[in-house]
């Protein structure tokens, strides 16, 4: 990836594929901004809405349906599928990059470059923490319930996303432990699991078994990600739990909302990692051992 002054303007073309929940909060703030995204995704819309303190921002169309339609690459690609969806979207992504495009994953897990690369080179890959909770509405809009915000590596091309979406509000940190933080994330979206087995929102980590079912789950989670490398210290699963605690009690989140709408389910990015790679570190995961099992069926059961 050739060096880019991280202090000019982004001046480039910008697509978007996957214009779900996290997908339109992007394209709206860059909208917002003036840079809005080509569109790209499986179902044809005129326009995308996004709702964010107060008001709708509306993101012109089209969304685009037919790879055939993609005339040339982006410079920047902002890739926001769900993980069950990359296969799907690998079309997209080898019509929309060239040999400087960026492409920006705006998925769970820690494992992104690896998912791409079949079809992007690992230094045009930009894996994304995503710190924004974003929820798809029955009407087809998105309504953002709290400030957008990105976690980037802190790399060449990690610095071309942030300036694309520089004075934008959607905010950037560029970590250069990055995979600290995308393991802090992925402790959160791991205990989250815990809502597609018992059908309950936010409000059921208030119950002091479920509390210390969640805790040592974390701690577990914990023991395989310092085994990966990440810096995170013993306070981490209280922490998280505190956080889950905090919210609003009705407050859910992807892995549900795709288990209530019979959807398949991202159980191997945000679960089944775990226990993958605690085999292979040697460490015990018997949470993990009961857990993976029934998310897998009930993904099974959705397909």
């Amino acid at each position: 990836m050739q060096e880019v002054d991280p202090s000019s303007p982004f001046t480039g073309s910008i697509a978007l594929v996957g214009p779900g929940a996290i997908g339109a909060t992007i394209a709206a703030a860059l909208h917002e901004s003036g840079a809005t995204p080509r569109l790209y995704g499986r179902t044809a819309r005129d326009r995308l809405t996004v709702r964010r303190d107060g008001h709708d921002i509306v993101v012109p169309g089209p969304v685009r349906t037919d790879v055939s339609q993609v005339e040339h690459p982006a410079d920047l690609v902002f890739l926001a599928t769900k993980t069950t969806q990359v296969e799907a979207a690998a079309p997209w992504v080898r019509a929309l990059t060239g040999p400087r495009t960026v492409v920006c994953v705006l998925q769970n897990g820690v494992e992104q470059q690896a998912a791409l690369a079949p079809f992007v080179p690992a230094d045009q890959v930009v894996p994304a923490v995503v710190w924004f909770p974003a929820e798809a509405r029955p009407d087809g809009s998105v309504l953002l319930r709290g400030d957008a915000r990105l976690t980037l590596p802190d790399s060449p091309a990690a610095s071309v996303v942030a300036r694309a979406l520089s004075g934008t509000w959607c905010g950037v940190d560029e970590s250069a432990d990055f995979a600290t933080v995308a393991w802090r994330k992925l402790l959160q979206n791991a205990v989250a699991g815990l809502m597609v087995l018992t059908g309950r929102r936010s409000g059921m980590y208030r119950r002091d078994d479920i509390a210390a079912l969640a805790l040592d789950y974390l701690r577990e989670c914990l023991a395989v990600a310092r085994a990966e490398g990440a810096d995170l210290d013993d306070r981490v699963p209280h922490e998280i739990l505190a956080r889950f605690q905090s919210f609003p009690a009705d407050l859910g989140t992807s892995i549900l909302a795709d288990r209530e709408a019979g959807r398949p389910l991202e159980w191997d990015t945000r679960n089944g990692v775990v226990q993958r790679l605690g085999r292979r570190h040697g460490i015990p995961t018997p949470i993990s051992d009961v857990i993976v099992p029934l998310l897998a069926a009930a993904s099974d059961a959705s397909a």
